[in-house]
């Protein structure tokens, strides 16, 4: 294994690959690099001398600026580099587009075919809570459905809440958020059937939920107001076995690519991700795109010092328009708070290896890969051209994989080099960036992407990830699905009564 990686031939620091001694002698374009410290795996030392103020090159573009003099083979981290971002910034549309370097194929998944037309991956009896008052009423429904079914809900292939804790005592963009999210989930083609569970006093009320709906599958819906009736479990109980009897002829089929839709997340980073799992994440995600298929990238904070590369690619002067508009709205909504807008990395990101906002954007927006984007929404707004799109939503893991879930992605794929047990409403593949991560944690790693650090090459990971995905979208369960960790995270942005 080498001792260390430049990622972009203007780099002017170098990434250690593990750790790396005080007095150590490396090469590095003809010349001798004496370390000047010890240097920790995934973090970044100097390759040449650095004036104080002289940018920090890493990715070919700053992630910084050198707060002091750095000198060759000197630890560049938090202490000697500050990041150059602040406030809102004015943008031009300078298209710079490249064609998509993967040709299609007759790859094809085992999945569910439903009424209107969507494809699921999984099928799966959910209850959604209106409220969150009402979470323990559908644990003991489910509990008793599923005695009462012998412990067999086939072809269903599990039941589960979606708890959350809002729903009531919630005004403005909150209350539609919650009630916005939950209606996606209603109609998510991961879900063969779903029983929308309301309490009966609360603002998010069942019957203007049921109205705002829209179309879906009467036989697959049921509704249920717990203070209308007398036993709301054996109600509960009753409409779930209506809903198993519209169900259970359901059978998995041949569906293509093309209609596969997969969110690209990440958490937990460290110096490796945007070496390892983030790259691989944009070659799969320029895989699927060019199937005819969507991806969609997310975390607006971490886009950040890296979002003209995005409006780069943005597929009209409209769509470089909504992507400015998402940057800066997001921005306002920090300084709305009173919040310093580029307070980030976290704390594990920094002992990871990354010292900016920058440094981690650069990193995190390479899981988009070079595909153009066709699209942006809003959160809670759903999918409605495939390609690649954005996604507003924030950093934090589990409100981000949520929102990709509820835009209609069927699987998320989430990089991470400190590891994450968690996993959202849909399946959620844990990518690792290095695989001292996988080996320890191989009950949360799903995928390895840390053997590219160990020279295999980049086609040979990405066909064996291409086929653990369609395993997946198959049927395979992911090791948070096995573990039964699964959660639902609604935005929260303003006043609760």
């Amino acid at each position: 294994m080498r001792d260390f990686v430049v990622i972009h031939p203007s780099d002017n620091v170098g990434i250690a690959l593990k750790v790396l001694e005080q007095g150590q002698e490396l090469q590095h374009q003809g010349h001798t690099i004496i370390l000047k410290e010890t240097v920790a795996k995934g973090h970044k030392f100097a390759l040449a001398e650095i004036k104080e103020k002289e940018n920090i090159i890493k990715y070919g573009y700053p992630i910084g600026h050198a707060s002091t003099a750095i000198s060759t083979g000197e630890w560049v981290h938090t202490h000697n580099i500050k990041t150059n971002l602040s406030g809102k910034l004015d943008y031009e549309y300078r298209p710079s587009l490249t064609e998509n370097p993967y040709e299609k194929t007759n790859l094809t998944f085992k999945g569910y075919k439903r009424k209107n037309g969507a494809s699921g991956i999984r099928n799966e009896l959910w209850i959604v809570p209106t409220v969150g008052c009402v979470n323990g009423i559908a644990d003991q429904i489910i509990q008793i459905f599923t005695a009462e079914m012998g412990g067999s809900i086939h072809p269903f292939e599990t039941a589960l809440v979606l708890k959350h804790n809002y729903g009531c005592s919630q005004l403005g963009d909150d209350h539609e958020n919650t009630k916005t999210i939950l209606q996606n989930a209603v109609k998510h083609p991961n879900a063969g059937g779903v029983l929308v569970l309301g309490l009966g006093c609360e603002n998010n009320d069942i019957e203007d939920f049921k109205a705002t709906l829209g179309d879906y599958d009467q036989t697959r819906v049921k509704f249920l107001r717990s203070q209308e009736v007398g036993d709301e479990i054996e109600t509960g109980v009753a409409l779930l076995k209506e809903i198993y009897d519209a169900a259970k002829e359901d059978q998995r089929e041949d569906i293509p690519l093309s209609e596969l839709k997969i969110g690209l997340k990440c958490g937990g980073s460290d110096g490796f991700s945007g070496i390892t799992a983030n790259p691989l994440l944009g070659r799969l995600s320029d895989f699927i795109v060019a199937q005819g298929g969507t991806t969609v990238l997310t975390e607006v904070p971490e886009m950040f010092g890296a979002e003209t590369i995005l409006m780069e690619r943005a597929e009209s002067k409209a769509t470089f328009d909504n992507i400015v508009q998402m940057i800066n709205d997001f921005k306002q909504y920090f300084m709305d708070h009173r919040q310093p807008v580029y307070e980030n990395p976290s704390p594990g990101n920094k002992a990871g290896g990354i010292s900016t906002l920058e440094d981690k954007s650069l990193g995190c927006t390479q899981k988009a890969g070079t595909s153009v984007i066709k699209d942006v929404l809003t959160y809670g707004e759903l999918l409605k051209r495939k390609g690649l799109n954005l996604l507003s939503a924030p950093g934090n893991d589990l409100v981000a994989s949520s929102a990709l879930a509820a835009s209609g992605c069927q699987l998320v794929l989430f990089t991470t080099g400190r590891g994450t047990p968690f996993g959202t409403f849909v399946p959620t593949m844990k990518v690792s960036t290095n695989t001292a991560l996988y080996e320890t944690k191989k009950h949360w790693i799903d995928f390895n992407a840390g053997e590219l650090l160990e020279d295999v090459p980049e086609d040979v990971v990405l066909e064996k990830f291409i086929a653990t995905v369609i395993d997946v979208a198959s049927g395979k369960l992911l090791n948070h699905e096995k573990n039964n960790f699964r959660e639902l995270a609604i935005f929260k942005t303003g006043v609760t009564l």
